[in-house]
């Protein structure tokens, strides 16, 4: 399989091009690392060559390095007897001696003459070692393509650049400059990335390969040095031995570990690489980089989020638990039955993906709000640049906002998001199905409501199913399917297709009170709250929140969802339960603040204490004075296991009941759903990184120490005495 191919043309210039067969994006393998060194050589050999350009035969150039690589090297150098970690170390280094040896350009190093210069031409998007790649050259052009988007996105999926990348954009932009592309994974439009100072230029895309070969023909031997590789050379705003330098990195590391609260191990080793590889030369710097790369690699937290965030992530976007015996499914039109903000945020993402939608309401006054809200939402997208308004009027012209259920005539799939209620829910149903052809797929989005309660007022149960989508609805990844009791194969197939259309990636659960997601999560809150009453310092709980890697402690989750929410839960969990209800006295909590009237930040008052400008100044005094804290204080690591296992529980709950069918849409649901601790891979990768053993031992102290909910349920109790894993139990193959 040629994955690279090579041309030299009559002016001595050979394109060396990246076209992956079989894939709508090039992304790097092993064969490709090796064909491309392979080229190398012959061009540099090659005394006919007078110089190269690297680009791709797609319309982008790269999605980054096969991420299955990274696992499987991991998992194989665990296998190979020896050192894994040299083992890795070793595969790494060559992974930086073909891109050293096309930065040199087989130049004498000596006098820095004699090397072939070398250009990047890249049509679009460049990720990960695509723009390490890049960065290797001596020059870099990129096609003035809209949609291209730029970047070192590692980050976010527990790694860093580790094929110099890390080292080059330091020393090519110095801290401040590389920190959006390196610390937050910024992905950047050509020109703002040539404003950057990453690429040379940005061209008409129906001139970046002549362009690229004028400056290959017209480059000198200077022009094929690199600035850290010249003389003289000083790192832009200064090495960490300079004082103005030392004074930002000293920043830069307190800003870094200020958001991430030492909770996310790549943070840190790439700080360590970046800090002590800017103290050396180059060459020193690539080995200071690939051992911290290697030290995070064989980190079982960068395996975890690599298996969650993109292998698990990708299978289940690509319909790893869609019915296979269905045929395609994908929605024509939709549908939209409420046009409240969760209703237009669904026929919005809708409209966006090319489907015709019906946005219905009461009456035309409420549908088109709801069509403003959409209108909002779209210029709020051109405001930002990411939509022209050819754009707007193309979205807006898909969109029918209306209260005549006529209009829904045609629609293959219904989405019903109107108030919780289950009489106003089943009239709605009613009077859309009425006009549906026996086929369509009615879906409802609530997120409490039992699905099989609901579907008692369909036609066809069987065509009923819940599509749970998270607020906004326009920002948020996840969507949660839930199956009901007679749910069939056919909706779920429709659900699955449908989210897919969006962009979004679904898990699919079986019908529960509260389903997956929020199951999880109120415990989150509901223990917060038990440990206010019991007198737990409220600012303990919040930083030990954030130190377990959460994006929101969950006093301030508390306040951003509302406290008139949580105690509409409380109120109706109660009824629900009866005598069953487990007493909590957190409730009391919830209870004070609904009655002071302290909902939370749309009131600019509840745990938090707010300005005029709803920003958030501290936490309310006034918690304290109804609810005193103790003298004697729990040690943090005890608040964190309360914290992290109030949800870990559930997760193992829903997955030994069958509400979860399967533990990577467990652990995916849950970093999306509502950001559990993203460096763990999820709450049932938290159980393997612990170890089932070391977890059933924290739940057996806890349980004696606060109560039986913290009592490890059968199946994890079951792991722990057996020695196996979550992951290994249940996918043997995919175990970390």
């Amino acid at each position: 399989m040629t994955i690279f191919h090579y041309e030299v043309d009559a002016d001595g210039v050979a394109t060396i091009t990246w076209d992956l067969p079989g894939a709508s994006m090039n992304v790097m393998n092993a064969d490709g690392l090796e064909q491309l060194n392979a080229a190398i050589d012959k061009a540099h050999a090659d005394e006919a060559v007078k110089g190269i350009i690297l680009t791709s035969a797609k319309k982008d150039f790269a999605g980054g390095m096969d991420l299955n690589i990274l696992s499987q090297a991991r998992a194989q150098a665990e296998a190979s007897g020896g050192n894994p970690a040299e083992a890795m170390f070793n595969m790494v280094m060559d992974m930086h001696g073909l891109l050293r040896k096309i930065e040199l350009a087989g130049m004498d190093f000596k006098t820095k003459k004699g090397g072939k210069p070398t250009v990047w031409a890249n049509p679009g998007t460049a990720a990960g070692i695509g723009l390490e790649l890049g960065l290797a050259c001596h020059h870099r052009i990129v096609a003035d393509n809209p949609k291209a988007k730029i970047g070192l996105p590692e980050i976010l999926v527990g790694i860093f650049p580790g094929a110099g990348g890390t080292t080059r954009l330091i020393r090519m932009l110095g801290l401040m400059g590389a920190s959006p592309f390196l610390m937050k994974g910024k992905m950047l439009a050509p020109a703002k990335v040539k404003a950057q100072g990453v690429v040379n230029d940005v061209v008409p895309a129906d001139e970046l390969l002549a362009k690229a070969k004028d400056w290959v023909l017209a480059a000198k031997d200077a022009d094929c040095v690199q600035p850290w590789d010249a003389k003289g050379y000083k790192m832009p705003g200064g090495a960490p031995y300079h004082p103005a330098g030392y004074q930002m990195f000293a920043g830069g590391v307190a800003m870094v570990h200020g958001k991430t609260h030492g909770a996310f191990p790549a943070a840190k080793a790439m700080l360590s690489a970046v800090y002590e590889g800017a103290c050396v030369d180059f060459d020193t710097a690539i080995r200071i980089e690939a051992r911290w790369f290697t030290n995070i690699l064989m980190n079982p937290s960068s395996a975890a989020m690599i298996r969650s965030l993109f292998l698990n992530k990708e299978a289940l976007e690509k319909g790893a638990v869609r019915p296979k015996d269905v045929p395609d499914m994908t929605v024509k039109k939709v549908g939209v039955l409420g046009a409240g903000l969760m209703g237009a945020g669904i026929a919005y993402v809708s409209a966006r993906a090319g489907i015709e939608v019906v946005l219905m309401d009461r009456d035309q006054e409420a549908a088109d709000k709801g069509l403003g809200t959409i209108t909002g939402l779209l210029d709020g997208q051109i405001k930002r640049k990411r939509m022209a308004d050819a754009g707007k009027a193309t979205v807006l012209s898909r969109v029918t906002a209306t209260p005549d259920y006529e209009a829904l005539k045609g629609c293959d799939l219904i989405v019903e998001a109107v108030f919780e209620d289950v009489r106003v829910k089943a009239d709605v149903t009613k009077k859309a199905e009425a006009m549906l052809d026996e086929d369509a797929i009615f879906a409802t989005n609530t997120s409490t409501l039992p699905i099989s309660e609901l579907a008692k007022a369909s036609r066809n149960d069987k065509n009923f199913i819940g599509i749970h989508f998270f607020s906004p609805v326009d920002k948020m990844l996840l969507v949660e399917i839930i199956k009901g009791e007679n749910t069939g194969d056919p909706a779920v197939a429709k659900a699955l297709d449908f989210v897919r259309q969006l962009k979004k990636t679904p898990i699919v659960v079986n019908d529960a009170r509260f389903f997956y997601a929020n199951r999880c999560i109120i415990p989150y809150g509901a223990e917060a709250n038990r440990m206010i009453a019991e007198g737990v310092e409220p600012a303990l709980i919040e930083n030990a929140a954030k130190q377990l890697g959460f994006p929101l402690g969950p006093l301030q989750l508390g306040d951003e969802t509302a406290v008139d929410l949580a105690e509409k839960i409380m109120r109706a969990t109660k009824e629900a339960l009866g005598k069953d209800y487990p007493e909590n006295p957190g409730d009391d909590v919830v209870q004070t603040l609904f009655d002071l009237g302290r909902l939370g930040k749309k009131t600019n008052a509840g745990y938090f204490d707010y300005d005029e400008k709803g920003k958030r100044t501290g936490i309310w005094p006034g918690l304290k004075e109804h609810f005193p804290t103790a003298a004697e204080q729990p040690d943090v690591t005890e608040v964190k296991h309360r914290l992290m296992l109030a949800q870990v529980l559930e997760a193992v709950k829903a997955l030994e009941e069958g509400v979860l069918e399967d533990v990577r849409e467990g652990d995916v649901g849950a970093i999306l759903g509502w950001g559990f601790a993203p460096w763990s891979g999820g709450p049932l990768s938290w159980i393997d990184i612990m170890g089932t053993d070391e977890v059933v031992r924290i739940c057996d102290a806890l349980a004696q120490k606060c109560g039986p909910r913290f009592n490890a349920p059968a199946l994890l109790r079951d792991l722990a005495e057996k020695g196996e894993s979550v992951y290994g139990w249940f996918h043997p193959a995919q175990a970390a």
